[in-house]
């Protein structure tokens, strides 16, 4: 028991490293000089709406981070807050086409690592669409806020 919190704390802080640009820059979308898509895809978003939002329920629970280089989506169990499913690598976006890269995961999603998902993407300032040319994993995500500083 104690080896998987420790494997689950060092992912945790391994994925708060590589992350950490995202959270600096979670609004960085909404500014009006950064209107280019590239520029409005980085930060934090959580899932609205899913075609398959998985077991348990990814909507309202689900995030997913981007930097201008990496990405990561992280599902919590809402009831118990136990990760679901984690995983992340690389990626490019040309403002249409999200290409992701999985270069690690979780346990439960290791099977992915090594593989390139591609999806169209629709990105306005506080909401991303993405759809999946499968049609399985269409989704549509809405901006996390930066907390306000009292």
């Amino acid at each position: 028991m104690k080896r998987m919190t420790c494997i689950s704390f060092a992912s945790a802080i391994f994925l708060s490293a590589l992350l950490a640009p995202s959270t600096a820059l979670a609004d960085e979308g909404t500014k009006e000089s950064n209107t280019k898509p590239e520029k409005m895809l980085i930060g934090a978003w959580r899932l609205k709406a899913a075609k398959t939002p998985g077991s348990p329920s990814g909507i309202g629970t689900r995030l997913k981070l981007f930097t201008g280089t990496h990405w990561c989506v992280i599902q919590p169990d809402p009831d118990s807050g136990n990760i679901v499913f984690q995983h992340g690598g690389h990626y490019s976006f040309d403002g249409t086409v999200l290409s992701e890269t999985i270069d690690f995961a979780g346990e439960s999603t290791s099977s992915l690592i090594g593989r390139t998902f591609k999806h169209k993407l629709k990105i306005s300032k506080d909401s991303l669409e993405q759809i999946d040319p499968d049609g399985v994993f269409n989704e549509t995500w809405v901006r996390e806020k930066a907390a306000k500083s009292k």
